[in-house]
């Protein structure tokens, strides 16, 4: 079986689809010298590419394929870090700049029936801070909170025979309080869709392929304690009273409302203490990419038995696989967009357009309930204040307008522009969180981490106020390093205890992310070992993090 065989793209699936992993020819340089084989999508980096080492900033793929039945083929590629050229059969059909965001192709004017020659180039310019790395090391190698880069594909590579008519994409924009849901159909014919709920039909629209809005006979809310899914299927018809089946396509949608209001976020209509875990996103093996699709599952089965209820993935732009288990499984999400590390005008230009990409694909599913295009200042340390402020307020206005519906986080840790809501980092020890966080005027008045909460011609205007890294508890006897070190499992409660109780008591704080769910390569201070072994029983863990908010 080929490695990763899961449908990639849950949020619009079609039973007839191809799946292109497995073992490519693959080589290295600036000239496409095919000397090695490559098991995709992993890395090169990783060891189940079957390679395990760096390969230089020029990589090439090779494969070969015959064309399946259809009028048109599309060839979608999930990520390929960082820039990227596909040929096929020697025509070039596709240029793609970004190594966290999918792309296709429509490759039908170049295909032939048998034996078609896919080719493709990626460079990752390893040691270029300009770029947005997030957590991938530019240099020799892994240190500090920087782990083995990723180049090339390391996502899913598939194709999707299709008709010459077909829907070309579909969104879905649930409204809990109407009870509704506008739709946006793009294709050349009528539309058909129906929602179901437990197998009934809760609602249907027949108009031509377009806009419109159905009105649910049945409203049940999405909620981490009951992640209910509306179930969806689009038709096209030929639009020539015949009724003719044109294309058919499977989604789902959450009915839920996230927002912010006197200090607090709501979920629902109600406030809700966010309980998350941050989460890097990095895997033994496969590094970026999972080993396979219930690894995805695992991690948020395991954050959940911890007693977290979403999580913040860390300066990763994650697999759709795994944003398809939170909305299963009922656990939020704070999308974050990985950093640059070296600020010009080019890097801003890059990091907002791919944050764009990233931001579309990634609005349908429910379980996302944040943005995060920007975290402590990553490559933006040592501009002016004013510059860095500017670019954060674009990417702040930038995602406002293509999704006005979750809060927006400027700048995660400290120095906000704008922002939806004010996250601050903390590494300091229970004594201190029990002081501090009693009042507004000592959590923003902190500078334990030397720097301001806000950029200058920015204040706090009553956002929640959350404390998004906090912990990095590191049991002692352990190689590696953590933020802080505990002596075994018993010093780790009492401290984790504290902690949590410090941010529940009665003052500012609203909400939580615990730094981190597992440990990743010399990054020793997760909850769990980068295997997934659990360092601390669970049932020991979850109801510390279960705290109540006092007052």
């Amino acid at each position: 079986m080929e490695p990763r065989p899961e449908y990639p793209r849950p949020r619009l699936t079609r039973p007839n689809w191809i799946n292109l992993n497995g073992e490519w020819e693959f080589g290295a340089g600036e000239r496409p010298v095919f000397d090695r084989r490559i098991v995709v999508p992993f890395c090169p980096q990783s060891e189940l590419s079957g390679i395990g080492e760096a390969p230089g900033d020029t990589v090439w793929y090779r494969r070969r394929f015959d064309a399946p039945p259809g009028e048109r083929l599309i060839l979608h590629c999930g990520a390929v870090d960082y820039r990227a050229t596909v040929w096929l059969n020697d025509v070039e059909v596709a240029r793609h700049e970004g190594g966290h965001t999918p792309f296709s192709a429509d490759v039908t004017a170049s295909l032939r029936g048998r034996d078609n020659v896919l080719v493709v180039r990626a460079e990752d310019p390893l040691t270029d801070k300009t770029i947005p790395r997030g957590k991938q090391f530019w240099g020799e190698q892994p240190e500090g909170i920087f782990y083995t880069p990723t180049t090339g594909i390391w996502q899913t590579v598939w194709l999707e025979p299709l008709p010459a008519r077909h829907i070309r994409g579909l969104r879905l924009i649930p409204n809990l309080e109407a009870g509704t849901v506008d739709f946006e159909l793009h294709g050349e014919g009528e539309a058909d869709v129906v929602i179901r709920l437990d197998g009934d039909d809760v609602g249907r629209a027949a108009a031509v392929a377009g806009r419109g809005r159905i009105e649910l006979d049945t409203v049940a809310p999405w909620h981490p304690d009951s992640p209910t899914l509306y179930e969806v299927e689009a038709t096209l018809l030929d639009g020539n009273g015949s009724g003719r089946v044109l294309d058919r396509v499977l989604t789902y949608f959450g009915l839920r409302s996230v927002g912010t209001h006197n200090g607090r976020v709501w979920l629902n209509g109600e406030p809700f203490v966010e309980r998350l875990v941050l989460d890097q996103g990095y895997f033994p093996g496969g590094l970026l990419t999972a080993p396979s699709d219930q690894a995805l599952r695992v991690d948020i089965e395991a954050a959940k038995g911890l007693g977290f209820n979403g999580a913040r993935k860390h300066q990763k732009v994650e697999d759709p696989r795994w944003l398809y288990w939170a909305d299963r499984l009922g656990f939020l999400v704070w999308d974050e967009m990985p950093s640059f590390q070296e600020r010009t005008a080019e890097a801003e230009r890059r990091l907002a357009a791919e944050w764009a990409d990233v931001v579309r694909r990634d609005r349908d599913h429910p379980s996302v309930v944040a943005w995060v295009p920007a975290n402590e200042s990553f490559g933006l340390e040592h501009v002016e204040a004013s510059v860095r402020s500017s670019f954060l307020v674009r990417l702040y206005n930038l995602t406002h307008e293509l999704d006005p519906t979750r809060p927006v986080v400027s700048n995660d840790g400290w120095e906000h522009a704008i922002t939806d809501l004010c996250d601050l980092h903390d590494y300091s020890g229970p004594a201190d969180f029990a002081s501090r966080y009693r009042s507004l005027d000592g959590a923003l008045g902190d500078s334990s981490n030397g720097h301001a909460p806000y950029d200058p011609g920015y204040a706090y205007r009553g956002e929640p106020l959350l404390i998004t890294e906090f912990g990095g508890l590191k049991l002692s006897g352990s190689d590696g390093w953590g933020y802080a070190q505990v002596g075994g499992g018993a010093e780790f409660l009492d401290v984790y205890r504290g902690l949590v109780e410090g941010l529940m008591q009665p003052g500012p704080v609203v909400g939580f992310c615990y730094t981190q769910l597992t440990d990743v390569e010399q990054e020793q201070n997760g909850l769990l070992t980068f295997a997934r072994e659990p360092k601390i029983d669970p049932a020991l863990v979850k109801p510390i993090t279960q705290t109540a908010k006092r007052g």
